[in-house]
C-alpha cells in the first residue's frame, strides 16, 4: 500500500532544526533527572508489593486514610486493574517489631474463635513466622486448614504423622488485612499476591538491567558494522542511545505533573526499552537498506540527496508500520490499567522518537561524517 506517490521532501536539509529539538528534549530530561531523579519500582529499590481485590468498587482515598497511620510508614496506593483492585507498596520488608505482637495476638484470637479453650504454645518465632505447638496431630491438621481458608498463610511443621507443630507466616499484608476488615466490614476482600524484594536483589537487578541494554546496543553495533559500513552502525547506535535517553528522561520530567503518568522504572519498563531498541533499529535498517540500494544505482549523486531519496521512498512504509504499532500501544495505554501503563507509554513515545531518529539522527550522522571527512561511501 502506497500513501505517498513521488514524495520529494528535503528531510536532511532541515536536520539542524531537529538537532536543536533533540538537544532541547535531552537537556529537559537531564535536568529533570538531576533535580527530581527517578522513581524506581519495587524490583529495583526493594520492599513489599501487595495486590488486593475487593468485592465492590472501592475508593482509593478511603483505603489510604485507613492504612496510612497503622505503623507501616509511607505506603503508596494505586488502582489495580479496575475499580475493585488496589496495589499497595511499602519499602518495609517485614512487619515492624512494635506491631509484630499485635499481629500474633490476632492469630491467637482467631485460633480461640475456631477452637475455644484450645491449649497451645508459641515455641518459636522469627521476623516473619510463628510456630505453634498444639495438643495433637489431628487438631493441628484441622487448624492449619481452617486458618488457611480464613486467609492466613499456614503450613505444617513437618510431614510426619505425629506432627503437632503449625507454622504461620506473618507479613505486612496480615496487618493491613486486620485493620481493613475492621474499617470496611461491608466490602470483603482478598489478597491476590504479596511480593518481596530485598535491597541487595534490587541493586543486582539494576546492574543486570543496565548490562542487558548495553549488550543489546553492542550486539547491534557489531551486526550493522558487518551488514553496512561502520559509520552506518555508529549512526544507528547513537540514534538508539538518543531514543533511550530522551524517553527515560520523560519518566523524571512527567512524574507528578501529568495525572496517570506517575511512572516508575521496573523490570517491565526495561523490557519495554529492549523492545523499543529492537523496533527502532529495524526502522533504521529499512532506511539504510534503501540508502545502500540507491547508492549502487546513483553512484555520482551526493550522499545527502541519496539519503533524502531513500527516506522519501520508505516514508509510506514507515508511517503505515508506525501507525499500526501506535494504535495497538495506544489501546494498551488507555485500557491496559496501571500495570501496563509504563510499558505502553515507553513503547508509544519511543516509537515516535525512534521513527524521528532514524532520519534526523542516524541518517544525519552519516551525512555529517561524509561532509566532514570528504570521503565517498561505496558499496
Amino acid at each position: 500500500m502506497q500513501i505517498f506517490h513521488n514524495l520529494n521532501v528535503d528531510w536532511l536539509g532541515k536536520r539542524k532544526i531537529f538537532y536543536a529539538v533533540s538537544t532541547s528534549l535531552f537537556l529537559i530530561g537531564v535536568i529533570s533527572v538531576i533535580i527530581r531523579g527517578f522513581h524506581f519500582g519495587i524490583d529495583f529499590k526493594g520492599g513489599t508489593e501487595i495486590v488486593m481485590q475487593f468485592q465492590k468498587p472501592v475508593s482509593i482515598d478511603r483505603v489510604r486514610n485507613y492504612v496510612e497511620n497503622i505503623g507501616l510508614g509511607n505506603l503508596e496506593l494505586k488502582t489495580f486493574g479496575g475499580e475493585t483492585g488496589i496495589l499497595i507498596r511499602s519499602e518495609a520488608q517485614n512487619i515492624p517489631h512494635s506491631i509484630f505482637p499485635k499481629v500474633v495476638g490476632n492469630i491467637n484470637n482467631e485460633i480461640q474463635s475456631i477452637y475455644p479453650g484450645l491449649p497451645f504454645q508459641i515455641v518459636d518465632s522469627s521476623a516473619n513466622t510463628v510456630t505453634y505447638a498444639l495438643p495433637n496431630p489431628d487438631t493441628t491438621n484441622l487448624l492449619v486448614e481452617k486458618l488457611f481458608t480464613k486467609g492466613f498463610q499456614t503450613s505444617k511443621g513437618s510431614e510426619e504423622l505425629n506432627n503437632n507443630r503449625m507454622v504461620v507466616s506473618v507479613s505486612i499484608s496480615d496487618w493491613i488485612k486486620d485493620n481493613l476488615k475492621k474499617q470496611m466490614p461491608d466490602n470483603p476482600f482478598k489478597i491476590l499476591k504479596e511480593d518481596h524484594v530485598g535491597p541487595k536483589v534490587g541493586n543486582e537487578l539494576k546492574v543486570q538491567a543496565l548490562l542487558s541494554i548495553f549488550l543489546s546496543l553492542l550486539g547491534i553495533l557489531i551486526y550493522l558494522a558487518f551488514r553496512f559500513k561502520f559509520i552506518f552502525a555508529a549512526g544507528a547506535v547513537v540514534a538508539l542511545f538518543h531514543d533511550t535517553l530522551i524517553t527515560i528522561g520523560l519518566y523524571a520530567a512527567l512524574y507528578g505533573i501529568i495525572p496517570g503518568l506517575n511512572l516508575e522504572i521496573d523490570l517491565t519498563v526495561i523490557g519495554a526499552f529492549l523492545t523499543l531498541i529492537g523496533y527502532s533499529v529495524n526502522d533504521t535498517v529499512i532506511v539504510f537498506d534503501r540508502v545502500r540500494e540507491s547508492m549502487k544505482i546513483h553512484k555520482t549523486m551526493p550522499v545527502e540527496e541519496v539519503i533524502n531519496l531513500s527516506v522519501n521512498k520508505t516514508m509510506s512504509r514507515t508511517i503505515l508500520t508506525g501507525s499500526t504499532v501506535l494504535l495497538a500501544v495506544l489501546v494498551l495505554l488507555i485500557f491496559g490499567g496501571e500495570v501496563l501503563r509504563a510499558f505502553a507509554f515507553t513503547l508509544f513515545f519511543g516509537t515516535i522518537i525512534g521513527t524521528y531518529s532514524s532520519i534526523f539522527v542516524a541518517s544525519a550522522l552519516v551525512v555529517e561524517y561524509v561532509n566532514y571527512s570528504k570521503k565517498k561511501i561505496e558499496f
